[in-house]
C-alpha cells in the first residue's frame, strides 16, 4: 500500500487526521510545525517543498494552487490538494467514504507526469480534477 504524506490546515476537525492514520498514512498538522497565524502561501510553499497532500477546507487554495497554473500561480505547480467542502461535523466520514478513492488518485498521479492529485470532499459527492 501506497502511504499517502498529509498535511492537515487549521481548518481541519482532528477527526479527519484519525480516519488517514488508521489506514496509516502520515499525518501532520499545520498547528505542529507552522505559526498559528502562517499565511496561506507559506502552507501551500511547506507542502510542495516537502512532498506533502494539503488537506484544507480553506477555498482560498483554489486560487493559489489551481489545476491549470496561471501567472504568479505557477509557484506551486507541485502543490497536491484535498479540498473538504463538506459540513464539518461529516468531514471525517465523508473523507472515510472517499479514501479509496483519494488513494487510487495518489497511485494514478504517481504513474503520471503531472504528480499532483485534486480532490473536492463535498456533501454529497466527491470530484477529482485531473
Amino acid at each position: 500500500m501506497l502511504i499517502l504524506r498529509l498535511l492537515l490546515d487549521h481548518n481541519v476537525p482532528s477527526s479527519v487526521a484519525e480516519v488517514f492514520r488508521e489506514r496509516g498514512h502520515d499525518v501532520q498538522l499545520v498547528k505542529d510545525i507552522l505559526p498559528i497565524d502562517a499565511a496561506d502561501p507559506l502552507i501551500a510553499a511547506v507542502c510542495q517543498e516537502d512532498n506533502l497532500i494539503l488537506v484544507t477546507g480553506d477555498r482560498d487554495f483554489k486560487v493559489i494552487a489551481s489545476r491549470i497554473p496561471r501567472g504568479a500561480r505557477t509557484r506551486f505547480r507541485r502543490l497536491s490538494r484535498i479540498s473538504l467542502q463538506c459540513n464539518e461535523p461529516q468531514a471525517a466520514q465523508r473523507v472515510s467514504a472517499a479514501m479509496t478513492l483519494i488513494e487510487s488518485e495518489y497511485e494514478i498521479a504517481l504513474n503520471s507526469s503531472d504528480k499532483r492529485i485534486f480532490i473536492v470532499v463535498q456533501n454529497a459527492g466527491i470530484k477529482t480534477h485531473r
